[in-house]
């Protein structure tokens, strides 16, 4: 096992398979403009993009370990009351608890189903009351065309854990069909500088004609003082190693930077370099301005490994780390226990973009506290370009296509560089 653990990390290859779980079948490219297989004398094409926006949805969360509460109302975190969003993307670490991490890497699915499970409860609540309703007044083309599963507004398109790391990608049910090139890159970055316990799982898909790449991590811990280099260290290894498969048409992007919208997200662990007791009086009067002016991640958004990154305005509490089931930060003198740990209060869970075409609306954290970490939170409006011609290209074998997608109800292996299993 570590001779082929060793070998692969100096031959820097990614961790894990490349296959994951969706609610479908990946479906065959379709054809656009930009491919060379098109007539542009053909009158079926129309040469225009139009810019449509999509609001997408964010999340990470470090759970610590804990396995989701039964009751867990995933609706309070994804606000799904307040906020109506096409694409949701949660990113989840330490799904599984320590001691049962492999070093392989491989996956627990129980709990990354489980927490799928409660997902798709809260973003289809509203869609299920709904539905017999619907049901009456939709025709039966319009349901061919949506391929909805009865009932659910929203459908995964794409679902990967490695060891404690989750990325999950729910998407309305309409723009299903616009979904090309789904793919996965897993990179290990922890025992060795290689095993699966840290590291990052990248997600990425076209929809329509932009590209989208999410990348979920968990860096390097630790707050003694030199312990941000490791973190940066991960970073440059993800940047590095990440890649994706060209597509069939070789005109999709490798890298995580070439995409056209990518988000970073996750238990980034940088701390916040001021003594324990500067920063726990600082927290005390909530002066995060005087926080954030220590912030290791602000510093490498400036000036380091994160520089060209952006991220939203932070007016809210350190994130990390409190006792689970409790709004008390771990370490408080009348908490602390002898022998055990301090740990500063810090941001150590993150989301940031890079690039155009991204606008943030929403940064903010959730109030869920059985782990040790509170999730946090954004919403973004994003530029998808369409082409007039896809949506007529569509229209024509749309129903064909679906046709035959759905007579097949066994699980469907793609036969492609990444595979996926329906849920």
């Amino acid at each position: 096992m570590w001779p082929r653990l060793v070998a692969n990390k100096i031959l820097r290859k990614r961790l894990g398979s490349n296959n994951f779980v969706a609610d479908f079948p990946r479906y065959k490219e379709i054809p656009t403009l930009d491919r060379p297989c098109l007539s542009p004398n053909s009158s079926i094409f129309v040469h225009h993009k139009d810019i449509h926006n999509y609001r997408i949805f964010v999340s990470t969360w470090n759970v610590g370990g804990v396995a989701p509460p039964e009751d867990l109302d995933m609706e309070e975190l994804l606000d799904t009351g307040n906020t109506s969003c096409e694409i949701y993307v949660l990113g989840f670490q330490e799904i599984v608890p320590l001691s049962t991490f492999s070093v392989l890497g491989s996956e627990n699915n129980k709990i990354s189903t489980k927490w799928n499970s409660l997902i798709r409860r809260a973003l289809n609540k509203k869609k299920i009351r709904q539905h017999s309703n619907e049901e009456e007044e939709q025709s039966n083309h319009e349901k061919s065309s949506n391929n909805n599963i009865t009932g659910q507004d929203f459908q995964c398109i794409i679902s990967k854990q490695m060891v404690g790391i989750l990325i999950t990608v729910w998407v309305r049910s309409y723009l299903c069909p616009y979904i090309r090139s789904p793919s996965v890159s897993c990179i290990g970055c922890g025992i060795m500088g290689c095993l699966g316990n840290k590291g990052s799982v990248s997600v990425r898909f076209r929809l329509h004609e932009t590209s989208f790449c999410f990348v979920c991590c968990h860096l390097a811990s630790g707050g003694r003082r030199g312990d941000e280099n490791l973190r940066n260290s991960n970073v440059s290894e993800i940047f590095s190693r990440t890649s994706f498969p060209r597509g069939p048409s070789l005109d999709l992007p490798i890298k995580i930077l070439d995409h056209d919208r990518v988000i970073f997200l996750g238990d980034l662990n940088y701390r916040i370099s001021l003594p324990e007791s500067t920063v726990r009086l600082l927290v005390d009067s909530r002066d995060w301005n005087s926080l954030l002016e220590n912030d290791q991640l602000r510093m490498e958004l400036m000036n380091g490994e994160f520089k060209g990154w952006h991220e939203g305005l932070i007016a809210f509490a350190p994130t990390y780390k409190y006792r689970p089931n409790s709004d008390i930060y771990h370490g408080c003198f009348h908490q602390s226990k002898k022998g055990e740990k301090k740990r500063s209060p810090a941001w150590c869970d993150r989301i940031m973009l890079y690039g155009t075409g991204l606008k943030q609306h929403v940064y903010t954290r959730g109030e869920e506290n059985f782990s040790d970490h509170r999730p946090v939170k954004a919403i973004f409006t994003a530029e998808v370009g369409v082409l007039h011609s896809l949506k007529q290209f569509q229209s024509v074998f749309l129903s064909e296509r679906f046709d035959r997608i759905t007579s097949k109800t066994d699980d469907f292996i793609c036969k492609g560089r990444s595979s996926i299993q329906i849920l």
